[in-house]
């Protein structure tokens, strides 16, 4: 894609990346479909010093051209194997769909997704969804953006690799029109405080469930209740050490009296990652926001 003429510069990560890259080796069917469906469904970012994840400065996406008409753009930002964004396209094809991934065996099966849905409205990118929303997002052009159990990085000296902090929320903005939604979810207490914490303390978006699923009601409440947490991947805490996943909010508060919590988002599919959380007893926590 050709970069537009309002080219804003975004400097090259400043701050810590909210993933690891892990194995990126393509192989089978995956390695087959990246070679024959790329062209048509992935888009071709300019980079920086060979880095495969970044935008270069000056590079807007032409959202128009790529999709082939003018329709309300929906992002998803770690779209994992593609099961939520392909599914959500399928159902409702007068919307565009934006896949933002950084891990390429992911970006391969959602474009296998795509082609054997044979879908129209659906494009993925390998890209660090900060950089792309610095820049190469147009400003105000998103209608949804999701971002659906990010990394939790459960140590608390990890925690500002996050990707849910301040300057995401303000790279959040800039891209979502006025009026536009910003939906997020996590299956991890710790990180549902602080997502919840960051956007209620942004002037530039309101909760449209405030002050809802407070008390018993709250899923916070009952997770603390419930001592869940106290168990990571099945092995238990080691003794005279904190919870992984609570080291930030303690095995039980008390009564989360704020409240604040969206439904579950229907639009979501139930993918293989949310049913493992759902099965371990873990809670999800559901979280939306408009954009004043």
């Amino acid at each position: 894609m050709e970069p537009q003429a309002q080219t804003p510069d975004q400097p090259h990560r400043t701050q810590p990346v909210s993933f690891v890259r892990r194995g990126s080796r393509l192989q089978g069917r995956r390695r087959e479909a990246w070679d024959e469906l790329a062209e048509a469904f992935l888009i071709d970012v300019p980079r920086v010093e060979n880095a495969d994840t970044s935008v270069a400065p000056g590079f807007v996406l032409d959202v128009e051209a790529t999709f082939g008409r003018s329709a309300p753009l929906v992002v998803e930002v770690g779209s994992g194997l593609g099961e939520a964004i392909t599914h959500a396209a399928e159902l409702d094809p007068d919307r565009d769909y934006l896949a933002l991934e950084v891990y390429r065996p992911g970006l391969a099966q959602t474009m296998l997704r795509i082609s054997q849905k044979d879908l129209t409205n659906v494009r993925t990118a390998q890209v660090n969804a900060a950089e792309a929303f610095a820049g190469m997002i147009p400003a105000s052009s998103v209608a949804e953006l999701w971002t659906f159990f990010p990394d939790p990085w459960h140590k608390a000296r990890h925690h500002k690799r996050r990707l849910v902090k301040d300057d995401y929320v303000d790279l959040a903005a800039r891209v979502i029109e006025p009026g536009g939604i910003f939906r997020l979810a996590t299956d991890w207490s710790s990180y549902a405080v602080q997502m919840r914490a960051v956007l209620d303390a942004s002037g530039q978006f309101e909760n449209l469930h405030d002050g809802e699923r407070s008390g018993a009601d709250s899923p916070l409440t009952q997770v603390w209740e419930s001592g869940v947490e106290s168990v990571v991947g099945g092995a238990p805490v080691r003794e005279g050490r904190d919870p992984v996943s609570t080291g930030n909010t303690g095995v039980n508060e008390g009564v989360d009296e704020l409240g604040g919590w969206a439904p579950r988002f229907e639009g979501r599919t139930l993918t293989s990652f949310e049913n493992k959380a759902i099965k371990a007893g873990r809670m999800v926590f559901d979280l939306t926001y408009r954009r004043r």
